[in-house]
Parts: structure tokens; C-alpha cells; sequence
């Protein structure tokens, strides 16, 4: 159990998001099953929160190193690539090693590398530590959503990548806020200083929490081209690079964006940071309630939801509530979107999951760097007010290829349990749509 109060009230709002009370705890096998999931979202926390730190800290660091902020920001663009560039590669060089030890592994490397962030004299040397975390970030998120759907108690596979995405949310909510704030108060190097010492308490819980995970379904440098042949599969990457663009454009730049193009007073940038991460825990209870009856509509729903935000912050942008209220619809359409993502993926490569997860990762990040650096080039170019505009844009592209994709292949809902027969990935939409009709009915 944990001791202090913070940990207590993260487990009570991870127990809140989606409900994983109602997990099934009458066995030993689901408890650990549970303890396993929870472990797992922990990580997350700390992930997410070390990934879009800097969102909050961009003013601070550029201060410190004398350099224009659009510079500093491109420091997200170089993190997103790294991530990007190494994700396939990292998972078919460690596709044999069993999973729990891959995660110690990944975590030292993820400790030793904030270290180097927390004392960095130069810009240089905080790029070099950032791009350590970048590696670690690499080979987490290629292999954990596999991992927290591999171990979840049997039905509650939705829960286990819903739990994970409450880790983002609480990332936002908590890590990302309270980061800005620590950095305003005793310096942005704390900061990380801080998480690398968050993330050696989350080790020692992964590693008596975690059973041991032997490499399973991870497929290999063949299974990529039968990838790319899924036409379906394919236009996700592409819908995912599209809406993660779109959306980076304007969220990289969110924290200078509300201080000078908005108006807003640093606290009041905290509480639309706050709102933002905040309402991503109910996006994930939506999701873990509705996704698996619901699921093409949420998926094109929380799309154009985000479409429609960016949009209304671009023409809305000096009117405070208006802003908290586009904020507060955003936060949990980009959480939805995530989450929708990930199980259309694992859903379309089950002989593949961790080489389709590290595919969707790298695309996911190039979305990020180029969101950032679009972002940066628009901030330039046109001014800070036209990211929002611009990013909007991009995300309607993605809309118009998710359309395409339900179409082709309305989708299941969740990644259904390991076993259960299915049609093959390439067979035509209306054998999936009466496949889909029968496993819903199912369940029902």
C-alpha cells in the first residue's frame, strides 16, 4: 500500500477512470493481473509527464539559455524524431528479451538520462539528455499497450488501454502543471531532477508488481511488409501523422501561445493547462463505457472534435472562458483519439503487436516533431495566433482518411480477447461488418 498521500489519491483517480474497480478480484491470477495494469499506467504517468514537460517550461529554459523560445521548442521536434527513427529498430533488437526486463532496463536508462537533464550548463547538454529519454520512450510505448492488453483479467482488455491513457490524463492534470510550477518556483532543472526520482519508485513497483513477460506475438523484419500491404493498417499511420500534426501545432505552443497572443496571466495559463489534462479522465471513463458499442462514431466523433477546437481557438482566442471551454473539449478528444488508435492498430496486426505498436509509435511521434516544427515555422511565418488555424486544417485531412477507414473496415471496438476467431486483416468490409455484428451481439 502506499504511504504517501499523493500516490493514494493517483491509485483513487486511476481507480476512477474507467472504473477498474470492477475488475474481477475473486482470483489471485486477476489481482495480479490488476496489480500488473496498475504498474503499467504508473509508468505512463511518469512517461507522459517527462515527454510534455517542456510544454510548460519552454519560457523558463529559453530564459535561462538566452535563446528565443520558437529555438528551445525545437528541442520537442528533436525528442518526437528520435523517438520516431529508433522505435522500429529498438523493438526488433530487443524482441527477444523478456518483457519485465526489458522495462528495468528501459527505466535505468530513463533515470540516468533525467540526471543528465537536471544538471545541463548548455542547450547542447539538455538536448543530449532529452534524447536519452527519447530513446527510453522508444521501446516503452512499442511494447506497453501489447503488454497491458496481454495481461489484463479476461473481458477487460478496453479497461487495460483506458488505465494507460489515465496515466496520460493524470500526467496533465498533475505531472505537467506541477512541473511548470515547481519550475517557476525553484528552477525547470528540478523539474526533472524530480521525475528522474518518481520514476526510480515506479521501477521497484514494476518490478514486484509485473509477473515475468516473455516476448509473445512480436513478429519480426518480415512482418513489415505484410504490414504495409494492409491498406486499412496503412491509412492509420497516415490518419495518425495527419491529426498528431495537427494537433502539435497548436498544443506545442499552447503555453507562449496563452501568454501573448491570449493575454493570459502565468496562473491562468496553469488552470488551461490544468483543464486541458483534467478533462482527459473523463475521455478515458467515455471510452472504457462506450468505445466497445460506440466505436466508429467515437473515433471520427473525437477527431472532428479536435478539429473543431483548434478552429475555435484560432478565432476565440482572447476570450479567457472560451478558451477554458475549447480546452476542456479538446483534452478529452485527443485522449479518445489515442486510445481508438491503439486498438484499430492492435486490431489489424495480432500476429504483430509490438512491430504495428512500434510502427504507430514512430508515426505518432513524427506527427509530434512535425507538429512542433510546423508550429515553430507558423510562429515565424505568420505569428503565434495562426497555429490554431493551420493545425485545424491538417486534423481535417486526418478526418476525411478516418471516414475512408470505417468504411473499408468498421471496426470491433476493442482488440477482442486472444483466441477469438476473426476474419483476416485483408478480407473484404462486409465480412468484418457481419463479424463485427455477431461479436457485438455477443456481448450484448
Amino acid at each position: 500500500m502506499p504511504e504517501d498521500c499523493s500516490d493514494v489519491t493517483l491509485l483513487f483517480l486511476l481507480n476512477l477512470a474507467l472504473g477498474v474497480s470492477g475488475m474481477p478480484r475473486s482470483t489471485l491470477t486477476n489481482r495480479r493481473a490488476s496489480s500488473g495494469v496498475y504498474a503499467l499506467a504508473l509508468s505512463a504517468f511518469v512517461f507522459n509527464t517527462s515527454e510534455f514537460v517542456p510544454v510548460g517550461l519552454l519560457s523558463d529554459i529559453s530564459f535561462s539559455f538566452g535563446m528565443p523560445v520558437t529555438h528551445v521548442g525545437l528541442m520537442l521536434t528533436i525528442y518526437a524524431w528520435v523517438v520516431a527513427l529508433t522505435s522500429l529498430p529498438f523493438m526488433l533488437l530487443t524482441r527477444r528479451i523478456e518483457r519485465r526486463r526489458l522495462l528495468m532496463g528501459t527505466l535505468l536508462l530513463f533515470i540516468a538520462a533525467h540526471v543528465v537533464c537536471g544538471t545541463a550548463g548548455s542547450y547542447a547538454m539538455l538536448v543530449a539528455g532529452r534524447v536519452g529519454i527519447a530513446f527510453s520512450h522508444a521501446v516503452f510505448w512499442s511494447i506497453t499497450a501489447s503488454l497491458a492488453v496481454r495481461i489484463a483479467p479476461p473481458g477487460k482488455q478496453a479497461q487495460a488501454l483506458g488505465l494507460l491513457a489515465a496515466g496520460t490524463s493524470i500526467a496533465m492534470v498533475l505531472g505537467i502543471p506541477a512541473g511548470r510550477v515547481i519550475g517557476d518556483l525553484i528552477g525547470w532543472r528540478t523539474t526533472f531532477l524530480l521525475i528522474g526520482a518518481v520514476a526510480a519508485l515506479v521501477m521497484v513497483a514494476l518490478r514486484l508488481l509485473l509477473p515475468r513477460l516473455p516476448a509473445q506475438n512480436v513478429g519480426s523484419l518480415t512482418s513489415i511488409p505484410l504490414l504495409f500491404r494492409r491498406r486499412v493498417l496503412v491509412g492509420l499511420y497516415l490518419l495518425t501523422i495527419a491529426v498528431v500534426t495537427g494537433h502539435f501545432t497548436a498544443y506545442s505552443y499552447i503555453e507562449p501561445f496563452a501568454q501573448t497572443v491570449a493575454g493570459l496571466t502565468p496562473l491562468d495559463t496553469t488552470t488551461l493547462l490544468l483543464v486541458f489534462g483534467g478533462m482527459g479522465i473523463p475521455g478515458t471513463i467515455l471510452f472504457g463505457r462506450w468505445y466497445a458499442h460506440h466505436s466508429n462514431a467515437m473515433f471520427v466523433g473525437s477527431i472532428a472534435l479536435v478539429a473543431a477546437c483548434l478552429l475555435g481557438i484560432a478565432v476565440a482566442k482572447s476570450h479567457y472562458w472560451t478558451m477554458i471551454t475549447l480546452c476542456a473539449l479538446w483534452g478529452p478528444a485527443i485522449i479518445v483519439f489515442g486510445l481508438a488508435m491503439q486498438a484499430r492498430v492492435l486490431e489489424r496486426a495480432p500476429e504483430a503487436t509490438d512491430v504495428a505498436t512500434a510502427i504507430y509509435s514512430a508515426t505518432y511521434n513524427v506527427g509530434i516533431g512535425a507538429g512542433a516544427l510546423l508550429g515553430s515555422d507558423v510562429s515565424v511565418q505568420l505569428g503565434l495566433s495562426d497555429v490554431g488555424m493551420v493545425g485545424s486544417a491538417l486534423v481535417a485531412i486526418g478526418l476525411l482518411i478516418s471516414i475512408w477507414v470505417i468504411r473499408q473496415h468498421p471496426d470491433v471496438g476493442m482488440p477482442v480477447p486472444p483466441g477469438t476467431p476473426r476474419p483476416h486483416p485483408d478480407a473484404p468490409p462486409g465480412v468484418w461488418r457481419r463479424w463485427r455484428n455477431r461479436h457485438a451481439a455477443r456481448r450484448g
